[in-house]
C-alpha cells in the first residue's frame, strides 16, 4: 500500500511541474490539427482518384 501512495504522490508532484497549454493555445492547435488532417486527406483522395483513373485507362488499353 505504501508503494501505491508513493507512486501517486510522485505522479502528482511531476504533474505540477508540467507546463500546461492555455485554452487559446489548445484551441489553436486543435484547429491546426484538423486543418492539416483535412488537407492531407484531400491530397490522398485526389491522388487516389487520379491513380484509379490511370489504372482504368491502362486496363482498357491492354485489354486486361
Amino acid at each position: 500500500m505504501k508503494r501505491i501512495r508513493r507512486f501517486l504522490a510522485e505522479a502528482v508532484s511531476e504533474l505540477r511541474k508540467v507546463s500546461w497549454p492555455t485554452l487559446e493555445q489548445t484551441r489553436t492547435l486543435t484547429v491546426l490539427v484538423f486543418t492539416v488532417s483535412f488537407a492531407i486527406g484531400a491530397f490522398v483522395l485526389v491522388f487516389d482518384q487520379l491513380f484509379q483513373h490511370i489504372i482504368a485507362l491502362l486496363e482498357s488499353s491492354f485489354g486486361a
